[in-house]
């Protein structure tokens, strides 16, 4: 059985990813922060069905804690073939809002965690290091192309970040048999907002979509699970925009 790491799995698209991700095959590490009981429930919901999951607290933004994830994952469910960069947070302001304390939080949660969780996942993967290649998808935004300005810039700029790493990634890892790639979500219903300072903002926003609406966490984690399959072996530094035309 292959075996997925989501990471920010307790809610919204990484918990829809981890549900998907069961649903076709996968042994799942549902990684949170904080919240052990949603996590939980996650894990719950897939053994129920059959499947195998394990819930896993590791901060992300936090390097001996990514370290001990894959260790946790290896000795509990194997190496894992694929690597879920979800785990992310924003603060809404404008730029005289944002001080030295969010810029901190936001990259070390949304750039550095997934640059420590990349590296120990191709450590794990690469063909050169004896592994068997593997897939890292990392979760982006169209405010990385956007930029969300009187929002949250500093959010869009980690998102940018993100998309280089992306390309960066995928040309330096594509000979060792893993494919990097990235969905960049639009307005999605998640919690991500409220823990933001904005709860209603998708319906705020939704009529500047071209299809005005927001979308789902369950239309991103499909394409999340396309991207980890074989139907997608060809594909690597790509993108899917899953943000209804904006």
């Amino acid at each position: 059985m292959k075996v997925m790491i989501v990471t920010g799995a307790s809610r919204g698209i990484g918990a829809e990813t981890s549900l998907a991700a069961a649903e076709a095959g996968y042994a799942v590490c549902v990684n949170y922060h904080s919240d052990v009981e949603s996590a939980n429930g996650i894990v719950d919901q897939i053994t129920k069905r059959g499947g195998r999951a394990l819930a896993v607290q590791a901060n992300v933004a936090s390097e001996p804690d990514v370290l001990k994830l894959f260790e946790i994952v290896r000795d509990s469910l194997g190496v894992a073939s694929v690597l879920v960069n979800n785990a992310g947070i924003l603060e809404t302001g404008k730029i005289d809002t944002i001080s030295s304390g969010r810029l901190s939080r936001v990259f070390e949660t949304n750039v550095y965690g997934s640059f420590y969780c990349a590296r120990e996942a191709v450590g794990m993967m690469s063909t050169e290091s004896g592994g068997a290649g593997g897939s890292i998808i990392n979760i982006s935004s169209v405010a990385a192309k956007l930029g969300a300005p009187g929002e949250y810039i500093d959010y869009a700029a980690s998102k940018g970040a993100i998309d280089s790493m992306t390309v960066g990634l995928a040309k330096e890892v594509a000979d060792l048999g893993i494919r990097v790639n990235a969905v960049r979500p639009g307005v999605i219903y998640t919690d991500i907002h409220a823990s933001g300072g904005e709860p209603d903002r998708v319906d705020r926003v939704k009529a500047q979509v071209p299809m005005k609406r927001g979308g789902t966490p369950r239309e991103v984690a499909n394409a999340v699970i396309w991207l980890a399959s074989d139907e997608a072996q060809y594909c690597t530094g790509s993108f899917i925009d899953v943000s209804g035309g904006r």
